[in-house]
């Protein structure tokens, strides 16, 4: 079962509409390299230094919480965020989520060597934080564990990493079990599990396979709130609810208008709605701010911007 997850399973942003898919190596990388993302590890104004509870909040340092706000309030993956995070390393260097987010940024700059550094730094980081919080270290062993999965087969390839990254997953998993056990309605927890859990449900053929509860996680215990939607609203695009999808997408761009990868997951979902002009204003707003986005990313929106006025074109043909 295992093998079935990883071959198969998809970053929840990406090849929608029947362009070239990721090869199965970079599938299995951006599944674990978006492992932050999924995290929702946004800054949530209303609260201080914890995005994700209201009481008993947890401290974050002022130069990782900056990072935060640039890449996931302003989807600002810059070298500026990047010296942002140099920062937090230095100043904050006990913080797991400083390394997780270094390893994104690495992994979505092909920097291969950085990306294997991070990821095991947020794996010993949060050993370390495990014995003081057992909630969020364990989480983040988890992270880690999955980063390394990644680096894993970006470095031996599939058929030879594939034992490691294998037991790294299974050990990712089991961790996640032990932080449940801790805080079963913590938010932070919640919006992980539930993120995960609805991409198995929608990318992954199995047995009982169900998103029902993954979405009931999000909706009900997973925050902060934006991000929840964010992964509701790919969840439901997969699912070809996209009237719900839109409704999702909609609350997070209130929260976060200026990010264009939540632009342009707008602009996807309006596409598979077959409003093609509707959907070109979002992709083109995305590409508003392409100097801050990853080339592999820019190179999508560009390629589905073009998918989008070619249809919109012929929609207009008598």
């Amino acid at each position: 079962m295992a093998n079935r997850i990883l071959a198969r399973q998809r970053l929840p942003f990406g090849d929608t509409f029947g362009t070239k898919p990721f090869p199965m190596t970079q599938r299995l990388g951006l599944w674990a390299g978006s492992t932050a993302l999924l995290l929702g590890v946004l800054t949530n104004p209303a609260f201080a230094k914890d995005p994700f509870r209201t009481s008993n909040p947890k401290p974050i340092g002022d130069k990782t919480e900056a990072a935060f706000k640039a890449i996931f309030e302003k989807g600002d993956y810059s070298p500026k965020t990047l010296e942002l995070l140099d920062q937090a390393a230095a100043k904050e260097g006990g913080e797991p989520l400083v390394y997780a987010l270094k390893a994104t940024l690495a992994f979505m700059q092909r920097d291969g060597g950085t990306f294997t550094t991070n990821a095991t730094m947020t794996r010993e980081t949060a050993e370390k934080l495990a014995t003081s919080d057992p909630l969020r270290g364990n989480l983040y062993i988890a992270v880690g564990n999955f980063l390394e999965a990644a680096s894993t087969i970006n470095s031996q390839g599939m058929v030879r990493g594939m034992p490691t990254a294998l037991g790294k997953v299974q050990d990712a998993f089991k961790k996640l079990d032990e932080a449940e056990k801790v805080s079963p309605n913590d938010p932070e927890l919640n919006l992980v599990k539930g993120a995960m859990d609805l991409m198995l449900a929608v990318n992954v053929s199995l047995p009982l396979s169900n998103p029902d509860q993954a979405i009931e996680r999000l909706e009900q215990k997973a925050g902060p709130k934006y991000i929840a939607d964010r992964s509701l609203a790919w969840g439901y695009r997969d699912l070809k609810k996209l009237d719900k999808a839109v409704a999702s997408v909609d609350r997070a761009l209130a929260v976060t208008p200026d990010n264009p990868e939540v632009q342009y997951l707008k602009g996807q979902i309006l596409y598979k709605q077959g409003k093609f002009s509707d959907s070109i204003k979002f992709f083109e707003d995305a590409l508003k701010k392409e100097g801050q986005l990853p080339a592999g990313l820019v190179s999508q929106i560009k390629r589905e911007l073009r998918l989008a006025n070619q249809r919109a074109q012929a929609s207009k043909k008598p």
